[in-house]
């Protein structure tokens, strides 16, 4: 029995991370045109940020959106009912064509979106967080992936910025990301986007579930539609490393909650006959890794178990030991922590702790709707 458990747990702690990749390589890529050259004319866009209590962020990110070069742009803060000053200064752009869609009841970010989208005159649906530096050239980029009639959305990358200009902690894992994010984009399309700077089309906006993540719900809004969520290379958006760890941890534990709400929301995006490979892709990428922690700690539980028959077994105990040993050594030590050969398995394992963390809270019963920005 124990021998049962050692091996379907090692299969699904590796499965997501490694042979999920592996399987996507598999399958033949669809053949989509992806950006083109800068045409004569541009959809009409746009641009929505969505903030909750900003008066310290809310001009840097207006006057970063004004100077974007777009040629036919909207841009509309979603103020989340927000009890500063937030909707003042927005009001005080309005001659800058900026636009206030104040939600009256705070219910969330994905509310605070719907009444942007109610609003919105563009045909492209841009979606950004106050914390987000969009480049200057970024929106013309993006225009240009939707010029394929098979894309419904499209992603930016995400790029961390420490605060000392350099990598943050979590850059490796964020590389990682994006290349599994560019191998889903080329089959059945993203699972998830960037959740602080993406576009899609207003028409797969128009079934916006405002208790559910948007990023994941717009993909989902594509599969439905037949078309696809796309990631754009040449898109970025960059977000300074949050200033509090803690702070981080929590975001991840809510970020996996609101996902799991979402899964719980719409169960049938689970169903291959319905979804085809997108539903493989959903299954892989977000089911499979909420169960690696639990896949972790039932295969150190039955390495002790069968530790005394030697060989693989007794190789698989010691290199447990010494990775969690590593963790625990970098948990103890910044410096220490700061180095790569420990920076990667400490931050790999902070997160399948927040996922535990998450899972635990969403059986309980709790859930995240009312959002809360995180401060950078």
């Amino acid at each position: 029995m124990a021998e049962w458990i050692f091996w379907l747990s090692l299969l699904g702690a590796v499965f997501s991370y490694f042979l999920y990749p592996l399987l996507l390589q598999c399958i033949p890529a669809r053949r989509m045109s992806g950006a083109k050259e800068p045409g004569k004319s541009f959809p009409r866009i746009s641009l929505i940020v969505t903030a909750h209590n900003e008066e310290a962020r809310i001009k840097p990110k207006l006057q970063n959106c004004l100077l974007l070069d777009y040629p036919d742009l909207e841009i509309i803060v979603a103020s989340d009912a927000s009890t500063d000053g937030t909707d003042e200064i927005v009001r005080s752009y309005s001659d800058a064509n900026v636009v206030l869609a104040r939600a009256e009841e705070r219910k969330g970010k994905e509310n605070a979106q719907w009444q942007a989208i109610q609003q919105a005159s563009g045909d492209i649906l841009v979606f950004s967080d106050v914390a987000t530096e969009i480049p200057e050239d970024a929106l013309r980029a993006l225009a240009r992936y939707f010029e394929d009639p098979e894309v419904g959305a499209v992603s930016s990358e995400d790029r961390f910025v420490s605060r000392d200009g350099g990598i943050a902690g979590e850059g490796a894992y964020v590389k990682y990301e994006m290349w599994l994010r560019k191998l889903e984009s080329r089959r059945s399309g993203l699972v998830g986007l960037s959740g602080s700077f993406f576009a899609a089309r207003k028409s797969i906006c128009k079934d916006w579930d405002i208790e559910s993540p948007s990023d994941f719900n717009t993909a989902l809004n594509c599969a439905r539609a037949g078309l696809v969520a796309v990631t754009a290379p040449d898109v970025l958006g960059y977000y300074k490393d949050v200033a509090d760890p803690q702070r981080e941890y929590n975001r991840k534990v809510r970020t996996v909650i609101r996902g799991m709400t979402a899964l719980q929301r719409h169960a049938e995006v689970l169903n291959p006959l319905k979804f085809g490979w997108f539903s493989i892709q959903v299954l892989s990428h977000k089911v499979m890794r909420w169960a690696v922690p639990w896949c972790l700690l039932a295969l150190f539980i039955a390495s002790l178990l069968l530790y005394h028959k030697g060989g693989f077994y007794w190789l698989a105990t010691i290199g447990q030991f010494l990775f969690y040993g590593l963790v625990v050594a970098g948990h103890l030590s910044e410096p220490l922590r700061a180095k790569p050969y420990v920076k990667i398995p400490y931050f790999f394992l902070q997160v399948n702790i927040a996922i535990a963390n998450a899972f635990i809270e969403f059986v309980r019963g709790k859930r995240m709707t009312v959002w809360a920005p995180s401060q950078r």
